[in-house]
């Protein structure tokens, strides 16, 4: 049977990447497009896929996107900070260049699908992706599904017990003391006044920051219940993390949960498998089941 020619856009808030691929995961070549504005990038992005004779495109995109149907929306990125991106029908103008079906889903959502697919995570029914980069989003996957609600889950924004010691106020417009607000790059940045790569020696940076990544955490496997938690992002390349974080989700959850996964918290709590590829390969996977439901 002959494969599949699917189109991958991973669409970020400072590039574009664009790719062509297969339904196996196999990513033949891909470009970075810098986002700009609609009117600039989106074109670029055409030109890019309107000869490569793809079957279908899936767009995985930062937010907060419509993925209701049924909604006249459907398809936009809606009230993101990022103003000239504002109400974009970004799934309508692909659409209606390209002539193919089109998977829509959060870029996260994207990430978590394409370690559910080809990576790490296959086989498991409820697996949770969180990134920890200039932002923080998470993508849920929960038997077969990308999760969706009244909108798309917001995992950044977790309200979080901030230290005594710490005074820092925290970056967030919206809510101070959220994960986002207290734990992202740019607030570990504004609170040490260096950027996170040149703080990789100073071991309070890692202590408070595991501590408010498990914080989270254990609302997310009290509430999610996921069978793996995989962390990708700019912050999370620093790997001293990952036990930090580990020992104290442990602490967190004080033994209220007994399972296998937390009983072997080094395959619990991971970093991401793909080789940061893990969004394209999502967005292959979200291209063929548009095909799919198109058929």
């Amino acid at each position: 049977m002959e494969k599949l020619r699917l189109g991958a856009l991973e669409a970020g808030g400072t590039k574009m990447v664009c790719a062509i691929g297969d339904e196996n995961g196999t990513i033949y070549e891909q470009v970075s497009i810098p986002t700009t504005t609609p009117k600039e990038t989106i074109p670029k992005m055409i030109a890019y896929f309107r000869d490569k004779g793809i079957d279908a495109l899936g767009i995985a995109c930062f937010g907060p996107i419509e993925l209701d149907r049924d909604s006249e929306k459907y398809g936009y990125i809606t009230t993101t900070p990022k103003l000239a991106w504002r109400d974009c029908d970004i799934v309508g103008q692909m659409q209606e260049a390209l002539h193919c079906p089109v998977g829509f889903d959060t870029d996260v959502n994207g990430s978590v699908l394409g370690e559910v697919t080809f990576g790490q995570a296959q086989g498991k029914k409820c697996v949770m992706y969180l990134t920890i980069g200039t932002g923080v989003g998470g993508g849920i996957y929960s038997n077969g599904e990308l999760h969706h609600g009244m909108l798309h889950p917001e995992t950044g924004h977790v309200l979080i017990t901030k230290r005594t010691a710490d005074t820092y106020a925290g970056r967030c417009p919206y809510h101070k003391n959220c994960l986002e607000g207290l734990a992202a790059g740019p607030a570990i940045e504004e609170r040490w006044g260096r950027k996170a790569v040149d703080l990789a020696d100073c071991p309070e940076v890692w202590e408070l920051e595991a501590d408010y990544i498990a914080q989270a955490l254990t609302g997310y496997v009290m509430t999610v219940s996921p069978e793996m938690i995989i962390l990708g992002g700019g912050v999370m390349h620093q790997e001293q993390l990952f036990p930090l974080i580990r020992k104290k989700l442990k602490e967190y959850i004080n033994g209220y949960i007994v399972t296998d996964e937390l009983a072997d918290m080094e395959h619990y709590v991971v970093p991401a498998s793909l080789h940061d590829d893990q969004g394209i390969m999502g967005c292959l996977e979200l291209a063929r089941r548009a095909l799919e439901n198109d058929h």
